[in-house]
């Protein structure tokens, strides 16, 4: 573990040092996160400004959800954009064949090689917004303790469903439209599971898993979800996580190198 970290140190460092050549690259990703932000308040300002609120959900608690869901585009831009995307990359050009001579996790290479600065503008304004709503609503320190045991489960299980996706690039070259399509489902995650007919909820709960990603790390922050929504957002992460290296080592039987 000590070995895998100073690794990972590495990476990062030379990573962040490479991306701040292009200082410029932060303003224009922060004007667009702004953006991109206005947009979501606005989508939801939509529903509440004649007095309509979703079920059990007042604005500020809506706005909860929405700023969890920032942060996850946040980490989405800072870790896995940069990485798991590129494993098509790696796939076409031949040069995953170096990466699985190296002395440690393949996996790990792929996934932890690389982060984006870029992502921290979403870091901030999800923060902001969690941060005006919980004022707002009064909630506690402890409150945010709680909550962000759920909102690591979440990114664990986002994380899992991205890698499964990009181990799949082995056999499809053309992958990268189908994270597009995963991306775009869980723009589902700026709204409580609520807002969506019961069928919708089925499905972005037990098919595709967005209500693990925004709602429930929502509710407990807000201190109305069940102990055992956390612990089922456990063992869905620990599951997919597992089914994600498992479904790597199986890809990797079909992999021919670029010199074979």
């Amino acid at each position: 573990m000590k070995r895998y970290l100073h690794i990972l140190q590495l990476f990062w460092r030379t990573a962040i040092a490479a991306e701040l050549e292009y200082r410029i690259n932060f303003i224009l990703t922060t004007i667009s996160s702004l953006g991109s932000l206005a947009g979501n308040i606005f989508g939801l300002f939509l529903f509440y400004r004649t007095g309509y609120n979703f079920e059990g959900w007042s604005w500020e608690e809506s706005l909860i959800v929405l700023g969890i869901f920032t942060l996850l585009q946040g980490f989405s831009a800072t870790i896995l954009v940069p990485n798991l995307n590129h494993i098509v990359t790696h796939v076409q050009e031949g040069t995953l064949d170096f990466i699985l001579l190296k002395p440690m996790s393949s996996q790990f290479w792929l996934s932890t090689r690389s982060v984006s600065p870029w992502g921290l503008p979403d870091f901030i304004f999800g923060g902001l917004m969690i941060a005006y709503a919980s004022r707002k609503l009064d909630l506690k320190i402890t409150d945010y303790f709680i909550s962000f045991i759920p909102l690591l489960f979440g990114m664990i299980s986002l994380y899992s469903l991205w890698f499964v996706l990009g181990s799949m690039s082995i056999w499809f070259v053309k992958i990268s439209n189908v994270t597009e399509v995963l991306r775009g489902l869980l723009e589902a995650g700026r709204f409580p599971m609520v807002a969506y007919p019961t069928v919708y909820r089925f499905f972005f709960t037990f098919i595709i898993p967005v209500a693990f990603l925004t709602t429930i790390p929502a509710e407990t922050l807000l201190g109305r979800t069940e102990a055992s929504w956390i612990i089922g957002s456990g063992i869905l992460a620990i599951l997919l996580f597992y089914i994600s290296a498992t479904f790597w080592r199986f890809a990797l039987r079909f992999y021919t190198s670029a010199s074979s």
